[in-house]
């Protein structure tokens, strides 16, 4: 007898209540670890900074407050190599994705590993991060914090095993949780969330993240009082609506400058971490030479101006320009490029440790700076040096992370005065503007694009899935016989600029297989010049017909467990010249904002069918 039906009209509501109830509940988990996580990590940095810079046990550490000088003299340039022996060890041996600055391995977990991060990373990453900042490493630590409240938030969807969807969501919580505790910005901690982590913003994903931060953000302020993480006095803005055009033109000239700013601060991290690749010798004798040479800057700037300024997180140097207490003009500029140089070489020789406070201090050293020199240009210009800095660190933000939103409102909760606002929102996105022009990556994704991995720029709507697949195709392609070899085709790849997006590989006139313009630019340079091209192929390959959806597309990429799709105008067609174009996985991650797990599915990182 056929099973009775037991399903009616809504019937399935109480399940996803269920669903959405047990999401919600891990939320508040993964916002309690977040939360109680920041708290355990700034001790940590506590225990080390006091440690290691004046040989005590304490946890006690005021990061607006400067360091004494250190008992050990000129021994203090010792401290930073002490530091990164530990974390050279700690990387090396159990969890080389601690090594950084946390952001893109958390990113490279959500579009690239279905959002698994190893348990150890956060325990690993706590360890190096504040041996490293202690130490005296130029370096943040929000980053730490969102990888360390990602990873656990990975844990606890694998541990309960939850979709994958939702796996993604409780990392969001986690980092979004992290960044609200640390800062007490929780609307700041659900936008980084928004503009960085989440693959789908809608109720379902959104909830559960406001859950987190406002959790994280509660113990935050259990732990560390509710004051936000810089003592910033009332701003002279409440009249910026009635200000002359000058300043406004300043506010523009700021924001323009920070863009610039910004990508130089990218570039130089990169270029400092390629610089110490080509250096001989290991991991150790790297890093060591590295803090070394930070160990030398803190130093002298202590006897010089009486203070280290570059060590740490920076935020007494901070404070000191947003309390009017700065140096000059030009020590303020000396300081930037000091603090440049010293995170460049922090985080390139290799330590663990973010990049959200560096960004702060250099905008906050550059905006004072420049009110200052503007004004003494323009006598009659009326821009605050405090509100310079104030607009200079959340350009610097805005343009280095692309998360320029979060900046903005980051910005606002930590000063509390809705009138900073108004410049903001002016020198903010010509900041993020100028940034993209002058390069289209960010801190974050740079990292991950220097890997050949791709992280879609924006969120698509699912309307957008239903546009038809040829709009992703992108020309032009070649063809050549199965008969060729390496050498016919590296006349292709003479000109990258005009690499095709594909090579069609024909046999007697029917396609045989596709070769990704990738795979041909790296054969090209790796593989012997008779290697047969029909090696290099995938004949994996699906055809699609021209009317087939972006949906549809993927829809059989993953089904088939393909990485490349031919389409063509009758599904019967097998002749090459009938083809009409070929869209690859990577086509499809570069234009939607999916996980790659549900794009890729990595065949061609296996060896080509031959």
């Amino acid at each position: 007898m056929a099973p009775k039906n037991t399903t009616r009209p809504g019937g399935r509501e109480p399940v996803r209540a269920a669903l959405n109830l047990r999401l919600n509940a891990l939320a508040v988990v993964t916002g309690v670890v977040a939360g109680v996580g920041a708290a355990l990590f700034r001790s940590l940095i506590a225990f080390f900074h006091n440690l290691l810079f004046l040989g005590r046990l304490d946890l006690h550490y005021d990061a607006l407050a400067h360091t004494d000088a250190s008992p050990w003299g000129a021994g203090i340039i010792a401290v930073p190599v002490i530091g990164a022996v530990a974390v050279a060890f700690l990387v090396k041996t159990f969890a080389p994705e601690a090594k950084g600055h946390g952001v893109p391995e958390v990113m490279h977990a959500i579009y690239y590993e279905r959002g698994v991060i190893r348990p150890q990373v956060a325990l690993i990453k706590s360890l190096a991060s504040s041996i490293s900042i202690g130490s005296g490493g130029a370096i943040g630590r929000e980053g730490p914090i969102i990888q360390i409240g990602a990873a656990f938030g990975s844990m606890v969807g694998r541990v309960v095993r939850v979709p994958e969807w939702e796996q993604l969501a409780l990392i969001a919580c986690g980092a979004a949780g992290g960044i609200a505790a640390t800062f007490n910005t929780p609307i700041g901690g659900l936008l980084f969330a928004v503009e960085l982590m989440l693959v789908e913003v809608s109720a379902r994903t959104l909830v559960p993240v406001m859950i987190a931060t406002g959790t994280a953000t509660f113990l935050g302020r259990l732990f560390f009082g509710n004051a936000p993480s810089f003592t910033i006095p009332p701003l002279d803005l409440a009249e910026v609506s009635m200000a002359p055009a000058s300043t406004w033109v300043a506010y523009v000239v700021l924001g323009l400058s920070m863009g610039v700013i910004a990508t130089l601060f990218t570039r130089s991290i990169y270029a400092f971490e390629d610089l110490f690749d080509r250096i001989p010798g290991n991991y150790y004798t790297r890093h060591v030479l590295g803090m070394a040479l930070v160990g030398v800057i803190m130093y002298a700037l202590m006897a010089r101006y009486g203070h280290y300024y570059v060590e740490g997180v920076g935020y007494a140097g901070i404070q000191d320009i947003l309390d009017g207490a700065a140096p000059a003009a030009s020590v303020l500029l000396l300081l930037v490029g000091l603090k440049l140089l010293a995170t460049s070489l922090t985080l390139g020789s290799g330590a663990s440790g973010g990049v959200f406070s560096p960004a702060l201090f250099l905008g906050a050293g550059f905006g004072a700076a420049f009110a200052a020199a503007f004004g003494s240009v323009f006598p009659g210009v009326q821009v605050d040096v405090t509100s310079a800095a104030v607009i200079g660190m959340a350009c610097m933000i805005g343009a280095s992370t692309g998360a320029a939103t979060t900046a903005v409102v980051m910005i606002f909760e930590m000063t509390r005065d809705y009138n900073v606002i108004i410049p903001l929102i002016l020198a903010v996105p010509l900041a993020f503007t100028v940034r993209r022009l002058l390069m289209s990556d960010t801190i974050y994704t740079l990292k991950l694009s220097r890997r050949g991995q791709t992280i879609p720029a924006s969120i698509q709507s699912n309307l957008y899935m239903m546009k038809s697949a040829l709009e992703l195709i992108e020309t032009p392609f070649a063809e050549l016989p199965a008969s060729a070899d390496l050498e016919r085709a590296r006349e292709l790849c003479r000109d990258p600029a005009r690499v095709p997006h594909v090579v069609l590989v024909a046999d007697g006139g029917a396609l045989a297989g596709v070769i990704p313009a990738s795979v041909l630019v790296e054969a090209c340079r790796q593989r012997a010049r008779t290697t047969p091209l029909s090696s290099l192929a995938d004949r994996g390959f699906i055809v699609a017909e021209n009317e087939s959806s972006v949906l549809e597309v993927m829809a059989q990429l993953r089904s088939e467990a393909s990485d490349n799709v031919v389409i063509v105008a009758d599904s019967g067609a097998d002749e090459a010249h009938e083809v009409l174009g070929v869209i690859t996985a990577e086509d499809l991650l570069r234009s939607t904002n999916l996980p790659s797990a549900l794009v890729m599915t990595r065949r061609t990182q296996r060896e080509p069918s031959t």
